[in-house]
């Protein structure tokens, strides 16, 4: 099995900074891409940032120049780096992973997620 565990949702200010880490452990053969998404009350699940293998990278056009998605493989951790946070930024993370296996098949595996709360 597989799991996903996030941390560093927090209540800061309007302006203010936050760093959301996530760490995936289990049987992981290779992870193929790691992202964040992002649900607010009352509104459909979003994607964040994604990072994949290659380190390349795809943001939200709502927090390009604002957040910022990296990866740490030896740990199989993903953080994402949050300046600029704005009341609009208030929702739960969600971290995501894709996984393959040995023949190649990818499988999605989700966090619990953490909340952020921006207050203006």
């Amino acid at each position: 099995q597989v799991q996903l565990v996030e941390s560093g949702g927090d209540l800061v200010q309007s302006g203010g900074s936050l760093r959301l880490s996530c760490v995936a452990s289990g049987r992981i053969f290779s992870i193929n891409g790691m992202g964040w998404h992002r649900q607010a009350p009352g509104k459909q699940r979003e994607l964040v940032a994604v990072i994949r293998s290659g380190s390349s990278t795809n943001y939200a056009d709502s927090v390009k120049g604002r957040f910022t998605i990296s990866r740490d493989n030896a740990k199989n951790t993903v953080y994402l780096h949050m300046n600029s946070l704005k009341p609009e930024d208030t929702a739960v993370y969600y971290c995501n992973a894709d996984l393959g296996d040995p023949s190649g098949t990818e499988y999605r595996y989700w966090g619990q997620g953490t909340k952020v709360t921006v207050s203006s």
